[in-house]
């Protein structure tokens, strides 16, 4: 694995179950010869995996529209989006938060927004909301309530631009579907890493990224593309909770179970908060 990675090039955005906290543990795990391979995130989220390893092919999904659009603004419309953010800084307060928060309640006024103005809109409040979460209603309207920050880094223009070079400098592919369609195109040489929303049964992580969710049959259905790709000799390292669901699904020769404490600071519930068990899930043995 390459060392010489920017250290400038990293996540712009907190986010529920990022990986920060597990890289260490991560890389252990991944192909010895990582930069060999096309990278593939099907949950991109922070991308806390995929800024760190700084992949030369890479092809970057997630579900989550609005999550997209600001990496697509960071890549082809900097110089707007840092306008934009620095106007959201200069106008901090509670009432311009849920101003610009219930702009997706009137879906005329949100729909004439530009995509860079709807990515700045998701950062603004993504750092200024309760706690960094992303949360929708049934609606898919967001509704984490303000976050009464005394001095919030709404963003860093420094780490935008080096991110912005990074995206255009390297093949690296930005889609907004389906997980299952966002690894279609991978072959023998493609490496994929699956951070999905995590099983919780007590629902103390938070998974509300959309409106519809990610249920069990989602859960099965991974699990079910990742017996297709292992069939297909594609290494594919997935992250989940700990949970009795999760290892019965995966309990298979396919697969490699690694038990592994991850640090939560992001959660709907307080007391989830802290050290949790995870598992890391490989198909491939070294």
């Amino acid at each position: 694995m390459m060392d010489n990675k920017n250290s400038f090039i990293k996540p712009y955005l907190k986010w529920a179950g990022g990986k920060r906290q597990l890289l260490s543990e991560i890389k252990k795990h991944l192909p010895k010869d990582i930069d060999h391979y096309t990278y593939y995130e099907p949950f991109i989220g922070a991308g806390a995996v995929f800024f760190n390893l700084q992949p030369q092919k890479a092809v970057i999904n997630d579900f989550n529209e609005q999550l997209i659009l600001t990496y697509i603004a960071i890549k082809n419309d900097l110089m707007n989006l840092v306008k934009l953010l620095s106007y959201h800084k200069e106008n901090i307060s509670e009432e311009y938060y849920y101003e610009l928060r219930d702009i997706d309640r009137d879906a005329e006024k949100f729909n004439n927004l530009t995509n860079t103005e709807k990515a700045a809109r998701l950062i603004f409040l993504n750092k200024t909301c309760y706690n960094g979460l992303y949360r929708v209603n049934s609606k898919g309207f967001f509704n984490v309530p303000y976050g009464k920050h005394k001095n919030p880094a709404v963003y860093d223009e420094k780490i935008l631009t080096h991110i912005s070079d990074y995206l255009n400098s390297n093949k690296i592919k930005i889609l907004n579907m389906d997980f299952e369609e966002a690894v279609c195109t991978t072959c023998k040489d493609s490496f994929i890493y699956f951070d999905p929303p995590y099983h919780s049964p007590q629902k103390n992580n938070f998974t509300d990224y959309h409106k519809n969710g990610f249920n069990e049959t989602d859960q099965k259905r991974l699990r079910d593309l990742l017996i297709k790709m292992t069939e297909k000799n594609i290494k594919c390292l997935l992250s989940n909770s700990d949970t009795e669901y999760i290892r019965k699904l995966y309990q298979s020769d396919y697969f490699n179970i690694i038990p592994v404490k991850a640090k939560r600071l992001i959660n709907s519930v307080h007391d989830a908060r802290g050290k949790v068990d995870e598992v890391l899930i490989k198909n491939w043995k070294d």
